[in-house]
């Protein structure tokens, strides 16, 4: 689930949960895009370690982890997971905990500008189990995201709307959030991230932006960093993140 949640159920100074995917699906971003890996295809999204602060607790995330394969046409399945250390350490409790322990299916419904077919919108579906957490919550919840992009020639939008179950208690969650890219085609395109999410029992609103970049450093290797700013519920958070995303041929259709 998100960071936003992610750290607010923490006994101590804030409270850690599950974020809902994102997880940085797509890097460095907390929502994903409406295309998959084609079949034979191993993504490695990778961020070795984030920075995050929220209120008065500081926290490493290392690494923060998201795993594709295509495994046919149009379908890859995901698996991430991220690693929430506590700098300043949490009376009574461990300061590293395994979250975001997802295994999600997702497939492209309509082929468009993202696929290289035709002008219009690509839209995919993500969906599947939230697994339980390692020395975070337990149970299981579930997760649903419909996604909607389009790409022109220098510009790409992305739009997530992602309902969630979550772990355990099976509470309600929603986040619907904007991705923002340049020019596909340049080394360096600019990219942001806007967000709102809103967690009903606990009736915790989080209003998030991104702003960073995404280095082509070569066919299969994008390098990425991105500056998070937030205000959740009442606090105000900030993080850092850095990671690549690297794409490695497994087999051939």
């Amino acid at each position: 689930m998100r960071l936003s949640r992610a750290l607010l159920r923490v006994p101590a100074l804030v409270a850690i949960t599950c974020l809902a995917r994102p997880a940085f699906a797509y890097r460095p971003f907390d929502g994903t895009d409406a295309d998959v890996a084609s079949p034979g295809d191993f993504e490695l999204e990778l961020g070795p370690v984030h920075w995050y602060a929220q209120g008065s607790g500081h926290y490493l995330i290392a690494p923060a982890t998201v795993m594709n394969l295509g495994f046919a046409p149009s379908w890859e399945i995901v698996c991430d997971f991220q690693n929430f250390v506590a700098i300043d350490g949490l009376a009574g409790q461990r300061s590293d905990r395994l979250l975001d322990t997802d295994l999600l299916l997702k497939t492209v419904l309509v082929r468009g500008s993202m696929q290289g077919v035709g002008a219009g919108p690509s839209v995919a579906l993500e969906l599947g189990p939230l697994l339980p957490n390692v020395n975070g919550d337990g149970g299981f919840g579930a997760s649903l995201n419909a996604i909607v992009s389009q790409r022109w020639k220098d510009f790409t939008i992305h739009i997530d709307d992602w309902a969630e179950l979550t772990r355990g208690d099976l509470h309600v969650d929603w986040f619907t959030g904007v991705i923002l890219e340049g020019p596909f085609d340049v080394p360096v395109r600019p990219v942001g991230e806007l967000f709102v999410e809103h967690e009903w029992v606990a009736n915790v609103t989080t209003w998030s932006a991104l702003a960073g970049a995404i280095w082509r450093a070569r066919d299969g290797l994008d390098i990425d960093v991105g500056l998070r700013v937030a205000r959740v519920g009442d606090e105000r958070a900030s993080e850092v993140r850095l990671g690549f995303a690297w794409t490695l041929g497994v087999w051939r259709e």
